[in-house]
């Protein structure tokens, strides 16, 4: 893997006249899971967003590998070895699990090295395999989220940026699915997790940052923001 860093610095984003993100900054360090936590409405989806070039940043900087992504064209991010698991898993429902998977290898043109990609990730998810010709479509929430996970895979990306892996999710799916996220993070993926359940995330990241109202409130290692009395209020009760 590479030692590239993402690094967010001073990010305001919005939509028509109105800003979403204000001043927010961030560091994704290489080989840990860095966790974004935040209500509807906090951000989470417009930081998202801004990182793959979907909506540009009205200022700051996007650094990754040190240059500036920012309003960079998202499949030229993609490329760079960004890429992003969907809110919902958004899984192609009439294709198999193959084909789904696949397609997360679209800027790979040797057919033998997707096949190779396939393989590792059947390692990684031995359920796919044996559900290799199944219509992701019929699957359960669970299964269709490790497909889902496992295309963004496909790409060989160096940083996997994943959008509320628990929704819609029963709490064993959801249980089995951080395990799944803890487990790649070990083979040496760095991942950004961006979530509302933050018990579960702050149980398998390393360090995170607390999004309300479009800015950073907190942040810090797993550990402080667990004893962070305002972390505590808002997440545990």
């Amino acid at each position: 893997m590479s030692d590239s860093t993402l690094r967010v610095e001073g990010l305001t984003t919005g939509y028509d006249r109105v800003n979403v993100l204000h001043d927010v900054s961030i560091e994704v360090p290489p080989g840990k899971i860095t966790c974004i936590l935040g209500a509807n409405g906090a951000g989470k989806s417009t930081l998202i967003r801004s990182i793959l070039g979907l909506t540009p940043p009205r200022q700051g900087r996007i650094l990754w590998d040190g240059t500036d992504i920012a309003g960079e064209k998202t499949h030229n991010i993609i490329a760079r070895g960004i890429s992003c698991i969907p809110e919902g898993r958004k899984v192609f429902p009439r294709m198999t699990v193959a084909e789904n998977l696949a397609l997360g290898a679209f800027l790979e043109a040797d057919p033998a090295r997707v096949r190779e990609r396939i393989e590792r990730v059947y390692t990684i998810f031995p359920r796919l395999r044996e559900r290799a010709g199944q219509l992701a479509g019929t699957m359960s929430g669970g299964e269709q989220a490790m497909v889902s996970i496992g295309r963004g895979l496909m790409a060989q990306p160096r940083l996997l940026v994943i959008d509320e892996p628990s929704l819609g999710l029963s709490p064993l799916y959801v249980k089995e699915n951080f395990k799944v996220i803890q487990q790649i993070n070990e083979l040496g993926m760095t991942v950004l997790l961006v979530e509302q359940n933050a018990r579960q995330t702050l149980a398998i990241s390393h360090q995170g940052y607390v999004l309300t109202q479009g800015r950073v409130v907190a942040q810090g290692t797993a550990q402080a923001l667990r004893e962070n009395d305002e972390v505590r209020a808002a997440y545990f009760g």
